[in-house]
């Protein structure tokens, strides 16, 4: 049986919660880079495209503008002011495209002394397709990142194909790409953070009525209801309504084994009845044998019943049982019966602490503790209870009698166990209270108590609230 306050989460169990928030949060998270990712290539490409659109318009000025006197190529006017600056960034050149290399080079007064590369592939491709432009990434005088656009023409007088290329420093561009990168990313984590704040929002109003479904049968089992009440969505309603019907054919199938048990506590007990009665009419040693026997049949009667009730009681719906006043109605009782014994029963309890379980077998349990510290006493018994768990209490009992040694604390909570013969009693009593407590999923442990005598701690199901 499963200890009281446990609650065990087999393994690879996870949350219903847990698991929506985590798959809603992996494909927002998805779409969300996805998105940064094609909004960083878009607006990379869109600066490119446009530094592409300036280089072009730059090569069809210098392809119109530049003249060549006979066999000379001259430099074009001055199309951008930059162009004249050195190592300003903008730059262009222009070269005759002869197998030995270029005979002729006009450049930009930007490029000063430097000249702009034109990788092999490059020029073989501009041959390819002569009047198209061909784009490509360089590096400029100063090693900064080059934007290069090259073009194959032909100039009159001139017998050798013409390249054409303009050059834009980049790196302005690339710094503008890193600051939308860096903007759209913290966008994107902030959006992120909000969606995924919102998916735990949603689902837990979403699985409210499952939680409160949840807290029902809790109250359920627990004794403070008896059955699933709450209006709950269309989803849930038929499995509220089949817990209702499971919990009212358990209390049935409960009822039906009280009655058993009843029933068969009078076929048994008549028969004996009948047999004390006529040992007592006919004197013998037949009939103290007769009598021994039947009182002791009687009494493991007693003792079987009571385990039988108790453990159909425990499958049923969970019942409240104040503790204070048991307590008080046995103290009353005990002090009575030990009067010349006991002066009184010392006893504390919470007023607001429950028993999960039925007052018939409260009484059974710690009254049989009870009246054992009472009969073992030197005059003083203490009796505290508490509220040990969140769904457990603890009652002490406690004496200033002999006691028990160590090794002989566990039999005596064994059927029939009396270490004692001179002392009146069956051996059932803690017996009884040992099976009992472990019915309801308890236990009964004994140690030493700072009286001198014996102590018994209980532990039971508590009703919460």
């Amino acid at each position: 049986m499963t200890p009281i306050g446990s609650s065990r989460k087999p393994a690879g169990q996870s949350s219903l919660v847990g698991r929506l928030v985590f798959l809603a949060a992996v494909w927002s998270l998805a779409v969300l880079a996805v998105a940064g990712v094609a909004l960083s290539l878009f607006f990379a490409q869109a600066e490119v495209a446009q530094i592409d659109t300036e280089l072009s318009e730059t090569l069809d000025g210098l392809l119109a503008g530049t003249p060549a006197h006979g066999a000379l190529i001259t430099a074009p006017p001055a199309t951008d002011q930059r162009s004249g600056r050195v190592y300003s960034g903008s730059y262009w050149q222009i070269m005759t495209a002869e197998p030995a290399g270029p005979s002729q080079m006009v450049r930009s007064r930007s490029l000063w002394d430097r000249s702009l590369p034109l990788p092999g592939d490059i020029r073989a491709s501009l041959a390819k397709t002569p009047g198209e432009i061909v784009s490509f990434e360089s590096r400029g005088p100063l090693n900064q990142p080059l934007r290069v656009a090259a073009m194959q023409g032909r100039l009159s007088d001139i017998a050798a194909p013409v390249i054409f290329m303009a050059a834009e420093d980049r790196t302005s561009v690339n710094r503008d790409i890193r600051t939308f990168d860096t903007t759209i990313a913290v966008a994107l984590v902030l959006l992120g953070a909000g969606l995924i704040a919102a998916v735990i929002l949603q689902v837990r109003v979403g699985l409210q009525p499952l939680f409160a479904l949840r807290r029902e049968v809790t109250a359920v089992r627990t004794g403070k209801s008896e059955r699933i009440l709450g209006d709950y969505p269309t989803e849930l309603r038929p499995l509220a309504e089949e817990l209702n019907a499971l919990m009212a054919h358990t209390q049935e199938i409960v009822e039906r084994q009280r009655t058993h048990v009843g029933n068969l506590a009078h076929a048994l007990k008549t028969p004996l009845s009948v047999l004390l009665t006529e040992a007592d009419q006919q004197p013998g040693p037949l009939a103290e044998v007769v009598t021994r026997q039947a009182q002791t049949m009687g009494q493991h009667v007693d003792h079987h019943l009571r385990r039988a009730r108790a453990a159909a009681r425990t499958q049923g719906q969970g019942e409240r049982t104040p503790v204070a006043p048991v307590l008080e109605d046995l103290s009353r009782t005990l002090e009575k019966i030990f009067r010349d014994k006991v002066s009184s029963v010392d006893w504390e309890c919470p007023d607001d602490l429950n028993f999960l379980g039925e007052r018939q077998d409260l009484l059974e349990i710690t009254g049989n503790v009870m009246e054992n510290a009472c009969k073992w006493c030197a005059g003083r018994v203490r009796v505290e209870a508490e509220a040990s768990a969140p769904r457990q209490l603890r009652v002490v009992v406690e004496d200033d009698g002999p006691g028990l040694p160590a090794d002989q604390r566990s039999a005596v909570l064994k059927r029939g166990a009396r270490l004692d013969e001179q002392t009146p009693g069956s051996g059932l009593g803690l017996a009884i209270v040992d099976e009992l407590a472990r019915a309801y999923g308890g236990s009964i442990t004994l140690e030493a108590s700072v009286l001198g005598g014996l102590k018994a701690v209980l532990l039971l199901p508590r009703a919460e609230g």
